[in-house]
């Protein structure tokens, strides 16, 4: 006789190993900054429920996760933990992908998912991007001096500039990603796995070639911009680069003071607000050459 006893419903701790190990990984194929993205919104949830339930993780389950719970966590990582909106709704964005998972696998809990799934992501003002006018960008960018570091930084920042890529996408530059033949560019590997290819200026294109004279031609996989161990430089090692380097500007220019400028603001660089591309372009340049 065929035995007909409904499946086995899987635990919860399963459920969790299966989501990141067959799911993310296998099925999905994520990128390891989402994996560890998840990982991170996963651990912080599970360390507050346990606080707020007194259940460990290998003891909760599905049916614990109450939208009043999730709720909780929410407001415990906005005003205990202090984590912007943005940051707050990519947490519950990590565990509605997670219950999405575990609902297809056990069904008895899909009313449960449900109503989690009904939480809500928060709304929020998205701040005014602020510019730089193209003689504030002269400044900053500065001269390329003689040492490593300030040769290396402004390399970085001319990049930026010319390419308008993430920090993360230009600290991840290896020297195969450059081409400066025919048609030079350069490839960028940005979030969700998507490649692009960027034009590099003719004054981009001199400047790497010197950096990579003077640094003994690597080549291949070795990065472009590495910090002084041969390692990709961190984000807040960027953005403490381009605070000296707007402090030094902020002497000739006082119109940088008391301004926030950050990677993301030459990123949105707006050099054509009050003059068109050619003439931006070719002021930027002027700038470039008076300043040596």
């Amino acid at each position: 006789m065929r035995d007909v006893s409904p499946p086995k419903t899987p635990s919860f701790a399963s459920l969790v190993q299966r989501f990141f190990t067959e799911y993310l990984v296998i099925q999905r194929a994520v990128s390891p900054r989402t994996v560890d993205a998840y990982r991170d919104a996963m651990m912080l949830f599970l360390s507050f429920a346990e606080q707020s339930i007194g259940k460990a993780p290998t003891a909760i389950r599905l049916a614990d996760i109450e939208p009043d719970l999730i709720l909780a966590f929410l407001d415990h990582l906005e005003q205990e933990r202090h984590n912007s909106v943005r940051s707050r709704n990519l947490r519950l964005t990590a565990l509605r992908a997670f219950l999405k998972f575990a609902g297809r696998r056990d069904v008895s809990s899909l009313h449960i998912v449900e109503r989690a799934l009904a939480v809500p992501m928060k709304r929020f003002e998205r701040p005014m991007l602020g510019f730089l006018s193209p003689e504030e960008m002269v400044a900053v960018l500065g001269d390329p001096g003689e040492g490593w570091i300030s040769r290396r930084d402004h390399l970085l920042f001319a990049m930026l500039y010319n390419t308008g890529a993430r920090v993360s996408e230009m600290i991840e530059v290896r020297v195969a990603d450059v081409v400066l033949d025919r048609v030079p560019c350069v490839h960028l590997h940005g979030k969700g796995r998507k490649q692009r290819s960027i034009p590099l200026w003719r004054s981009t294109v001199r400047e790497i070639r010197r950096w990579l004279r003077a640094n003994g031609s690597p080549r291949g996989e070795a990065i472009l911009l590495p910090n002084r161990k041969g390692k990709p430089m961190t984000r807040s090692n960027v953005e403490q680069r381009l605070d000296r380097a707007v402090a030094r500007a902020t002497t000739e220019h006082r119109s940088l003071a008391n301004r926030h400028i950050s990677p993301h603001t030459i990123r949105h660089y707006l050099p054509f607000l009050t003059m068109s591309c050619n003439a931006a372009t070719a002021l930027f340049f002027q700038r470039i050459r008076e300043a040596g």
